[in-house]
């Protein structure tokens, strides 16, 4: 019932923000009798949406959620733990504890206080990675760093006259694109800006409206309708919980310098073409500063291409 809840907070991934896109499901008796996630803008919240459909076959039942329910009022709603109390729910598992300060604990004591069994833990590692871009907020003041390369067997994103298209297949462009529609905002350097004019849109059948803000690294103007971000430090500025960095080589190396990348994706094309590379100098002093920075965390074929997957490996 966890990995259903978690499934569905998926659904509001790169949209919820500045809330979390958390998943619930609550079972009464066997059968399912509720469903939500987090919509558009953070509210109803996931809770909200299962109990206004269970409606009285909530009584007596289990409520999963992924993370804990919030305790705190809000002139956009209610509470969800007095949502959930005043319901007659007998029990919630949730998987994580919330850490915003205006909740940290306090659903949880306040469901345990009406009677309501509460289970934490389950789940949790699987929560982390769902809800990375709203636990990163809170706990380092930013947004969860992706950071995109499509690159050619020898390490290369373009030829060296600058022409790009296309790296890789069709298949991992359209990945690529799923990727910019879990993401809140899709930053590019001032190279990739001139060379390419990117729309940096969602071109995948229903899901043309969930293209991100866009961003330009820059220390100068931004074109209308894009965040300017001077430096990869000021990221704490962007709106949302989830940063894609696309490119190009300039704002990669920048990234990966300031220690602000979190995930790595790398789409490697079965073609060589020696033209420009991916990275400029990132300034490491010493090889052995570059070894157990990048757990493996997936990888697949997309096509002909494949996607390598890495996370940062951090205390």
């Amino acid at each position: 019932m966890m990995g259903a809840a978690l499934a569905l907070g998926e659904r509001g991934r790169g949209r919820t923000a500045p809330n979390p896109n958390v998943g619930c499901i609550i079972v009464n008796d066997g059968h399912v009798v509720g469903r939500g996630w987090t919509q558009p803008g953070g509210r109803p919240h996931a809770e909200a949406m299962a109990l206004a459909q269970a409606g009285s076959a909530a009584r007596g039942g289990t409520l999963y959620v992924t993370l804990e329910p919030c305790a705190h009022a809000s002139d956009r709603g209610p509470a969800c733990a007095d949502l959930i109390v005043g319901s007659g729910i007998a029990r919630v598992v949730a998987a994580l504890r919330d850490p915003d300060p205006r909740t940290d604990g306090t659903g949880f004591d306040r469901l345990r206080a009406a009677g309501v069994v509460v289970e934490i833990g389950v789940g949790a590692d699987e929560a982390q990675l769902a809800m990375a871009g709203f636990l990163t907020r809170c706990r380092h003041g930013r947004p969860y760093v992706t950071l995109k390369l499509a690159l050619s067997l020898d390490g290369c994103i373009a030829l060296s006259d600058g022409a790009s298209k296309w790296i890789t297949g069709p298949a991992a462009r359209a990945h690529g694109h799923l990727q910019r529609a879990r993401s809140d905002v899709i930053l590019v350097g001032r190279g990739t800006l001139n060379a390419d004019q990117p729309t940096l849109d969602v071109r995948l059948p229903g899901l043309e409206d969930r293209g991100p803000a866009r961003a330009l690294l820059t220390h100068g103007a931004a074109p209308d309708r894009w965040l300017e971000v001077p430096s990869p430090e000021a990221i704490s500025t962007l709106p949302g919980n989830d940063l894609l960095v696309e490119g190009g080589a300039g704002a990669a190396t920048a990234f990966l310098k300031a220690d602000l990348v979190d995930r790595l994706m790398i789409y490697r094309a079965p073609i060589v073409i020696g033209g420009r590379t991916a990275l400029r100098e990132l300034g490491l002093a010493d090889l052995a500063n570059a070894h157990h920075c990048w757990r493996p965390f997936d990888s697949r074929m997309l096509g002909n291409d494949r996607l390598d997957i890495y996370d940062r490996a951090r205390e």
